[in-house]
């Protein structure tokens, strides 16, 4: 009964033109397993995401894939995001929250939660709230697939992988924002995602990528 009422309830939404979640959970995909549909590359370097088995395939120089889809109008404030992820040798990748399109650079806005697994040159590991609270600890490994888990509620961040606590993080008014330029816009607000290509010898891939929204 209750299924039958939440479809009745999702073909009352579909008829209005109102965006539904995909279940009663309240979890919306944000990829389709087979399109870049709803997401936006900036080129930075051309060609870097593609759509390989069922996944968001990642490899090439520095480049950024925004979500800039139908679901909340791709600006979230409070929320829960979760994706399956595999890295290869020397991936060097990373997802943002509550950031904005940009046509190059690194993105201004919002935090990056690291995706790196044996990318040397860089110490922060995968689940840092990059130069915020870094992880240091590799845990997951290289060509298996783990699972990411960003929650916002005010501003209170908690990353997760594979059901392991990262990084427990309360923003703070005044907070150091870690060192360069780039870092002074990592305050909480609101905005959408991000997937990273950090360098050539990026590789890494994205499925599964679903948020539900909190407020």
């Amino acid at each position: 009964m209750k299924r039958l009422a939440f479809m009745t309830l999702l073909g009352a939404a579909a008829a209005a033109g109102t965006l539904v979640a995909d279940d009663a959970t309240g979890w919306h995909s944000l990829f389709d397993g087979k399109t870049l549909e709803g997401w936006k590359s900036n080129e930075e370097v051309p060609g870097v995401f593609t759509v390989e088995n069922g996944a968001i395939k990642v490899k090439g120089g520095r480049a950024h894939l925004f979500y800039a889809g139908k679901v909340q109008d791709a600006k979230f404030r409070n929320f829960e995001f979760k994706a399956k992820v595999m890295t290869k040798k020397n991936a060097n990748s990373g997802i943002y929250f509550h950031t904005e399109f940009q046509k190059d650079g690194w993105p201004a806005k919002g935090y990056e939660c690291q995706v790196n697994n044996s990318f040397d040159k860089d110490p922060r590991r995968t689940g840092s709230l990059y130069a915020v609270q870094d992880f240091k600890d590799v845990f997951v490994k290289d060509d298996e697939w783990f699972d990411y888990h960003i929650k916002v509620v005010g501003k209170h961040i908690t990353v997760t992988v594979n059901g392991k606590v990262t990084a427990d993080y309360t923003e703070k008014e005044g907070d150091p924002r870690g060192d360069g330029d780039q870092k002074k816009g990592r305050w909480v607000s609101a905005g959408t995602f991000a997937f990273q290509a950090h360098d050539p010898g990026c590789e890494a891939h994205y499925k599964d990528i679903a948020v539900k929204p909190l407020d």
